[in-house]
This record gives structure tokens, C-alpha cells and sequence, in this order.
């Protein structure tokens, strides 16, 4: 039994060392978007011309642009400074989502602003974000987003929550937000949160420090997901932790451990580089919290 003790134990450290030394693996191939599929689901406006989509008889959209239909090239592969990129052109609302599946693991993304907006975004911030644990397509139910933990990447929003059909527990203190109604921070000794598409609290969690750098810069964001806890990490610091992931598209809510990555378009221009994943079995010494 000691034998055997000590073997488990070794195989046990063999594979977290294995783990934390994984090589990264590259979501893109430098050229094209092969493993991923576009989802635009929402009607697009009716100023854009799109050639084969039908319109009625007062010239608006009848039908999405649909699956792995890009036909306005919203999602393609630059070059800039010397690097493979992903160009997102902002027009209109959809996501690009992996093929594969991700469970435990760190996702890199680096991102920056592009210039151009559209539509109803004109005037608004840039806007855009990393879902995680998809696990629905997008545009189901009329919904324009696939169910998901949302990393929000918005112009003062880096890192925050929010939980799209699904749901998850936040430590988190209320504040007044500009517009006079509660808003949810994140703060490790705040109250265990539930964020929930529902009143009165909802599925917005907003970030505890905000490390976002000024337009026109690169920012760096970490994602950390491991058995249905996640950590957002921007710029290097900690901006939320999130504890026990829930999916709701059952009769009761079921443990959210797994699912697919998704980069949105929302009406603005960004693009991302260094997108790269590899698999963990714990969260790094310094990032990791005691749970909840």
C-alpha cells in the first residue's frame, strides 16, 4: 500500500510539474481563422449593404448573417508590427468561437482598440470580450451571445462579469454607480454574490482596480479557468475571482467546468494577437485565493 501510496504521489507531481510546463498552444494559425466558427445572429443594419441577404419590402434585414457566413469580413488576419493579428472590424454584433473545448486552463489574449464604429456604438466606448465556458451557440433563443462566463473587454470595464445564461458567486460590496443604482464590485472579503440574469442583483460584477492602458496601447489579459473557478487577470494584476460556475439550461443548475472560447464583435474595431491557451492544475501560488 506504501509502494503504491508513493507511486500515486509521484505520478500525481509528475503531472502538475507537466502541466505547469505545458507548452502554449496558438488558437490561430497565422493565416485564416481554421478552429474557429463565425456566429453573427442578429439582424444587421439596414445602411449596410450585403449582398445576398434578403431584405422586406421596406429595405430592412430579413435574416442574420448566420454561420461561418462572414459575408462583411468582420473577423480576418492582419499583420501589424510583425506579428499574426486579428482584425475584428466591429460590424455588428456576433462572435467568432472556437471548434474545441477547454476546461482547465490559462487563456493569454492581448488586445487594443482599433478607430471605427458602428451603428448604435457611435458615440459609446469601444467595447468587446472573451466568453468562456460557452456552451450554446450564439443567437439561440434571440439571444445575441452563446451561454457563457463573459471577460468584458470595454473601455473602463476591463475584467468585469458578466454571466450570460449562466450563473456564478463573486465575492463582491455594493457601491452607487453613476446612474444611482447599486452596482457590484469585487472585493475578496465581500459578501459571497450570486450573479444571475435576474433582480434584483443581475449578472454584472464590476472589476476591483482598473489597470486598462490608454488607447491606442497593447493590454494584456490572463484568463485562469479551473474546475468551474475562474480569475481574471489585466495587465498583470487580479480584477475578479469567481467561484463555482453554473449552467441553467437544465432543470436544475448543473456544475460549468468546460466549454468553448468565444471573441466578440460590438460595434467597434479591435484587434487581438497572441491568442494562446495551455492546460493547468491549479491556479499559480500568487494568484490563487482561499475559497469561498
Amino acid at each position: 500500500m506504501r509502494t503504491l501510496k508513493f507511486i500515486l504521489a509521484g505520478w500525481l507531481l509528475a503531472n502538475a510539474a507537466f502541466a505547469a510546463d505545458a507548452p502554449w498552444q496558438p488558437l490561430f494559425n497565422g493565416k485564416d481563422i481554421t478552429g474557429w466558427d463565425t456566429e453573427m445572429m442578429i439582424l444587421p443594419d439596414k445602411a449596410w449593404d450585403i449582398p445576398g441577404l434578403q431584405r422586406d419590402a421596406g429595405g430592412n434585414y430579413t435574416e442574420p448573417v448566420g454561420k461561418n457566413r462572414d459575408l462583411l469580413h468582420v473577423f480576418t488576419i492582419t499583420n501589424m508590427e510583425g506579428i499574426p493579428t486579428l482584425h475584428v472590424s466591429g460590424q455588428g454584433f456576433g462572435v467568432m468561437m472556437t471548434t474545441g473545448t477547454f476546461g482547465n486552463v490559462h487563456v493569454h489574449v492581448e488586445i487594443k482598440w482599433g478607430n471605427l464604429k458602428w451603428g448604435k456604438k457611435i458615440g459609446k466606448p469601444f467595447d468587446t470580450g472573451l466568453l468562456y465556458y460557452c456552451h450554446s451557440e450564439a443567437g439561440v433563443a434571440d439571444r445575441t451571445w452563446p451561454a457563457s462566463l463573459e471577460f468584458q473587454i470595454c473601455q473602463n470595464e476591463f475584467g468585469d462579469l458578466y454571466a450570460l445564461a449562466s450563473q456564478v458567486t463573486v465575492p463582491a460590496i455594493v457601491h452607487t454607480g453613476t446612474n444611482g443604482r447599486p452596482l457590484y464590485v469585487y472585493d475578496p472579503k465581500g459578501q459571497p454574490t450570486l450573479f444571475i440574469e435576474q433582480k434584483p442583483i443581475g449578472n454584472h460584477c464590476a472589476h476591483i482596480v482598473d489597470p486598462e492602458k490608454p488607447k491606442g496601447e497593447w493590454n494584456t489579459l490572463d484568463l485562469y479557468t479551473l474546475n468551474g473557478d475562474s480569475i481574471h487577470v489585466v495587465s498583470g494584476q487580479v480584477v475578479m475571482r469567481l467561484h463555482n460556475a453554473q449552467r441553467l439550461d437544465g432543470p436544475v443548475p448543473a456544475p460549468l467546468t468546460s466549454g468553448k472560447l468565444s471573441l466578440q464583435t460590438e460595434g467597434g474595431e479591435c484587434y487581438f494577437r497572441n491568442v494562446e491557451v495551455r492546460p493547468i492544475t491549479e491556479f499559480p501560488p500568487e494568484l490563487a485565493a482561499p475559497k469561498m
